[in-house]
């Protein structure tokens, strides 16, 4: 969606409120397609003194594999947004603001961009997810896996036949 920014920028108009959804199906995170719905994206842009502010909210479903587990979560997720819009920067490299030069802004862009960039870093179903039986494959999650793996043991049995 392109807002046109113009009026104002001009102080011809006090607000521009917004209600639309967005498609991220075909964006991918981590190896996964995780926005199962389409994104809905509410708000408004109200002019300042010379500027604007632009308030976002968006609503959606993610759902991604455990990074430790693979099991699938997951969860409804709304998030908000803030930016102050200027026409012109003084300083480029101040990042506290979202030049929009010639008054039209790519909400979509700005949107998914958030979205993206609040995402977490590593994606787990529990905070204490004990992650998959290296040896066997089971989930841990579910109770021990029975196969005799030794604690502290994992990945380092080859090393063993050094040690005499």
């Amino acid at each position: 969606m392109i807002l046109e920014l113009k009026k104002l920028f001009a102080g011809a108009e006090e607000s521009i409120p917004f209600d639309y959804a967005m498609d991220l199906s075909g964006t991918e995170v981590d190896n996964a397609y995780p926005f199962v719905s389409p994104i809905r994206v509410t708000g408004t842009a109200a002019a300042k003194d010379g500027f604007a502010e632009l308030s976002v909210r968006a609503e959606y479903v993610f759902s991604i594999p455990c990074d430790r587990c693979t099991r699938q979560i997951t969860q409804n997720c709304v998030n908000s947004f803030s930016h102050v819009l200027v026409s012109k920067l003084e300083n480029e490299e101040d990042d506290r603001f979202v030049e929009v030069p010639d008054g039209r802004l790519d909400l979509d862009a700005l949107v998914r961009e958030d979205i993206l960039l609040g995402l977490p870093t590593k994606f787990l179903c529990r905070d204490d997810c004990k992650g998959i039986c290296p040896v066997c494959g089971r989930n841990l999650n579910d109770g021990p896996c029975g196969c005799g793996r030794q604690s502290g043991a994992l990945g380092f049995d080859v090393l063993k036949d050094f040690i005499q």
